[in-house]
């Protein structure tokens, strides 16, 4: 028996090395892979930012686009109209998919029987994987044809596009909150709907709003939507959602077509702009999660 217990603690001693280096090697992969990400982020922002910094100035942000004739000194151009319109249409369209989106979310993790929770994730799923394009061509033909173009039509196809993404994040988050909370809230006596608002969604609020504002984040980016719902417009400054208005990405679109450089300078400057309109969304949500998050916590 003796004889055996070297060989048993040097087995253990190699087991337990191997498991070590294991660690060691898959912990450097995602080290590695973290660090690429950043990386890439870097030099798409960076490079962005360099291609278009020649366009950004005062007029840019205060000027609506104008048209060089090639005659004369160029007149002042920026992309007011497109900025205005994008926050118009990206906000009807946020205010139209978020409730939809975590009603939906509640139903599924908190209502709904397991199989057909089961067919709707799925089905969810596999609208968040459509291509922007198909719900744009959706949209047209069903809410466009006959009717004319117009901004809000632009946001309900964008809030088709936000909802799948709103309502699985939700999903996920409603699923970590532990059955313990819900259980003590029923057996107090708390009514169903109750201990949902109540109890569970207050735990969930950072993921809702971090899902909101990815959801956000690749509806602000998105074109083909656009180009069948919201392409007519004007160039001066609109806020009427019944009419087409001028957006940031079909600023960039068209000016990316076009051959004189300066329009290619502005649609990087355009780019960034959008970019910056993203960062400081994403980065007033997740101050308000944060703040949500002290709060349920009695911390100031």
């Amino acid at each position: 028996m003796s004889a055996n217990a070297p060989t048993a603690d040097l087995f253990r001693s190699e087991r337990m090395r191997r498991r070590r280096i294991v660690n060691r090697l898959v912990e450097g992969a995602a080290t590695v892979a973290a660090l690429l990400a950043v990386a890439l982020l870097v030099i798409v922002v960076s490079s962005v930012v360099r291609q278009g910094w020649s366009a950004i100035n005062v007029d840019f942000f205060t000027k609506t686009p104008a048209i060089y004739t090639g005659f004369g000194p160029r007149p002042a151009s920026g992309i007011s109209s497109a900025i205005i319109g994008t926050l118009i249409i990206i906000g009807i369209a946020l205010v139209m998919a978020l409730p939809v989106g975590v009603l939906t979310a509640i139903y599924l993790n908190e209502l709904a029987p397991r199989k057909l929770a089961s067919v709707l994730t799925l089905a969810f799923d596999v609208l968040n994987g459509i291509p922007a394009i198909v719900l744009g061509i959706f949209v047209f033909i069903f809410v466009v044809v006959g009717h004319g173009q117009a901004a809000w039509k632009a946001s309900f196809a964008l809030a088709i596009l936000m909802v799948p993404m709103i309502a699985r994040s939700t999903q996920e988050v409603l699923a970590l909150v532990p059955a313990s909370m819900r259980e003590a809230s029923l057996a107090l006596g708390a009514a169903k709907w109750r201990t949902t608002l109540s109890v569970v969604l207050p735990q969930a609020v950072g993921g809702i709003v971090t899902g909101a504002t990815l959801a956000t984040a690749r509806a602000a980016g998105e074109t083909a939507p656009l180009l069948f719902t919201s392409a007519l417009y004007s160039d001066s400054v609109s806020y009427d959602p019944r009419q087409p208005i001028a957006s940031i990405p079909m600023f960039i679109f068209t000016s990316a077509e076009q051959a004189d450089p300066v329009l290619h300078q502005q649609a990087w400057g355009a780019a960034a702009v959008l970019i910056g309109i993203i960062l400081i969304a994403s980065l007033i949500a997740r101050w308000f999660a944060d703040r949500s998050v002290r709060r349920l916590k009695g911390e100031r």
